[in-house]
C-alpha cells in the first residue's frame, strides 16, 4: 500500500538521480574532450574518432540530460551508447564485468535506458514545457 508521500517525492527522486547519473556523465565528456580535472590533454582527441565521438555524446548529453532537456530521446541515445561502449571495449576482454572494467557502463546503460523510459521529473525543462503548454 503506498504512503501518502510518494506521489510527492517519486518525481522528485526520478529528476535527483537523473541529475546525478548526468553529471557524472558530464564529467566524463569533459574530460575526454577538454582535458578538466584530468584526462586526456585538449587537442589530443580526434574528434571523428570513436573516443571523441563518445566524448561529444557524454559532453552534449549530459549536458542536456543534467537540466532535463529533450530527456527521453537523450537518455535512449545514452544507453545505447554504453551498450555499444561495453561490447566493443569491455567485453572482449572478459566475460565478468568486475573483471572487464565494464561495471561503469552496465550501470549507465541500465539508468540512461531507466531514465529515457520513466522521464526527467518534475525538475526538468521537459516538466516545465508541459506545464505551460497545460496552461
Amino acid at each position: 500500500m503506498p504512503s501518502s508521500y510518494e506521489p510527492v517525492w517519486t518525481p522528485r527522486l526520478l529528476s535527483l538521480f537523473r541529475i546525478v547519473f548526468a553529471l557524472l556523465f558530464f564529467a566524463h565528456g569533459l574530460a575526454k574532450m577538454t582535458g578538466y580535472p584530468a584526462g586526456a590533454q585538449p587537442g589530443q582527441v580526434a574528434i571523428l574518432s570513436l573516443f571523441g565521438v563518445a566524448g561529444l555524446f557524454e559532453f552534449v548529453g549530459g549536458a542536456f540530460l543534467v537540466v532535463g532537456l529533450f530527456t527521453r530521446p537523450v537518455a535512449i541515445l545514452l544507453s545505447g551508447e554504453m551498450a555499444v561502449g561495453y561490447f566493443l571495449v569491455h567485453a572482449p576482454q572478459g566475460f565478468f564485468p568486475s573483471l572487464n572494467g565494464g561495471e561503469r557502463a552496465i550501470l549507465y546503460c541500465f539508468a540512461f535506458l531507466f531514465i529515457g523510459i520513466a522521464g526527467a521529473g518534475v525538475w526538468s525543462i521537459d516538466a516545465a514545457r508541459t506545464r505551460a503548454v497545460r496552461g
